[in-house]
C-alpha cells in the first residue's frame, strides 16, 4: 500500500497527526476468510477511490475533512490472526487515548475484536451495532477464536451487541444470539419502526462495525462472501444518520471490501459510506473548534485511560 498520501487526496494542512480529529487505520488482513479472498486489497482500493470522490457533502452541506482526517501507515507484520488482533488493540487504544475519532478500514472482519476490546476499555456501557449479513458469533472456528466468523463473540459477552441486517447464520450461534437485539433482513422488510426499536436497544455510546455485505450485492457485489436480500443505499444512509444524531458514535470501521478488477464500483461506494459516516458524526460540529467531538463525560475517562497508561 502507498502511505505517501493523504486521505482522499486533501490539502496536508489537514492530514497531520497533531491537528487531526479523525484517525484512519488502514488494516491489510485477509488471514481467515474461507470463500471469497481480496479483503487485504480493501484498504488501497477504498484508499483509491477516496481520491476520485467530491468532498462536499449535499446531504449534511458540509465539508467533512476539515476537521482532519489523519491516515496512518497500514498495520503491517500481521503475522498470525492473533498478532493482527493484538496490534489493532493496541494501536486503536494508542489513538483513541490522545482522543481522536478513530476509524479503521479493513481487512477481514476480524479487525474488529481488537478494535472493539480497545474501545470497550475506554468508553463506559459501550453498545456495538453490528451492520452485517452474517451473524458471526462462533466462539471458535477453524481452530481459532480470531476468525472472521468469531468476529462478534467477544463483543456479545462483553458489551451490548445490536445485530442489523442478518441473514446468514450456523444453527449454533442460535445459543449465543441475544434476538431482543437482532434485527434481521426480512423482518427489517416489513416493519416500518425498526429503526426506532433498534435505537431503543442501543446504550449512549455506540461503536459501529460495518461489514460492507451487509449491503445488497445488487449495489455492492464486491465483497468475500455476498448474500442476497441485503440493505440498500439510502434505508442504510438513513439509519446511520439516525444513530449518529441520537447516539455518541465514539468510533467505527468498515470491512469486506474485496475489489474486483473489473468494476470499480464498489470501491467508491465503500468510500463514498466512510465519507458519509464522518458527515454524520461532524455534521454540528465547528471544524476550528478542538476536541468538541466526544462527550464532555467521555473525555474525562480518556484522559484518565492516558494516565494510567504513562504511569504504568
Amino acid at each position: 500500500m502507498k502511505t505517501e498520501k493523504t486521505y482522499a487526496g486533501i490539502p496536508a494542512e489537514y492530514a497531520s497527526s497533531d491537528k487531526a480529529k479523525i484517525v484512519l487505520i488502514p488494516v491489510p488482513f485477509d488471514g481467515t476468510s474461507t470463500w471469497g479472498k481480496g479483503a487485504d486489497k480493501g484498504p488501497e482500493a477504498f484508499l483509491e477511490a477516496s481520491e476520485n470522490m467530491e468532498l462536499y457533502d449535499i446531504e449534511t452541506e458540509s465539508e467533512v475533512y476539515k476537521n482532519g482526517i489523519y491516515l496512518t501507515p497500514p498495520l503491517a507484520l500481521l503475522t498470525s490472526p492473533k498478532t493482527m488482533v493484538n496490534e489493532v488493540y493496541t494501536y486503536t487504544k494508542s489513538q483513541i487515548i490522545r482522543n481522536k475519532f478513530v476509524t479503521l478500514f479493513g481487512g477481514e472482519h476480524s479487525i474488529s475484536i481488537g478494535a472493539i476490546r480497545a474501545f470497550n476499555e475506554c468508553f463506559n456501557n459501550l453498545t456495538v451495532l453490528q451492520i452485517d449479513a452474517h451473524a458471526d458469533l462462533r466462539k471458535q472456528y477453524e481452530g481459532t477464536p480470531y476468525n472472521h466468523a468469531c468476529a462478534m463473540y467477544e463483543a456479545s459477552q462483553n458489551t451490548n451487541l445490536v445485530q442489523v441486517g442478518i441473514r446468514s447464520m450456523d444453527a449454533s450461534e442460535k445459543t449465543v444470539m441475544n434476538n431482543d437485539n437482532v434485527f434481521f433482513a426480512e423482518d427489517i422488510i416489513t416493519n416500518e419502526y425498526w429503526m426506532t426499536n433498534a435505537l431503543d436497544t442501543m446504550t449512549d455510546n455506540v461503536y459501529i462495525t460495518f461489514d460492507l455485505d451487509a449491503l445488497d450485492p445488487s449495489i455492492l457485489p464486491a465483497t468475500g462472501t455476498p448474500e442476497p436480500g441485503g440493505m440498500l443505499w439510502y434505508e442504510t444512509l438513513e439509519f446511520l444518520r439516525k444513530v449518529f444524531t441520537e447516539k455518541n458514535v465514539v468510533g467505527f470501521d468498515i470491512v469486506e471490501l474485496c475489489p474486483n478488477n473489473h468494476s470499480q464500483a464498489s470501491n467508491f461506494a465503500a468510500a463514498k459510506l466512510y465519507y458519509k459516516m464522518l458527515s454524520y458524526k461532524f455534521e454540528n460540529v465547528d471544524a476550528d473548534e478542538e476536541d468538541n467531538f466526544y462527550q464532555k463525560k467521555e473525555k474525562k475517562k480518556i484522559v484518565t485511560k492516558f494516565k494510567e497508561l504513562n504511569h504504568d
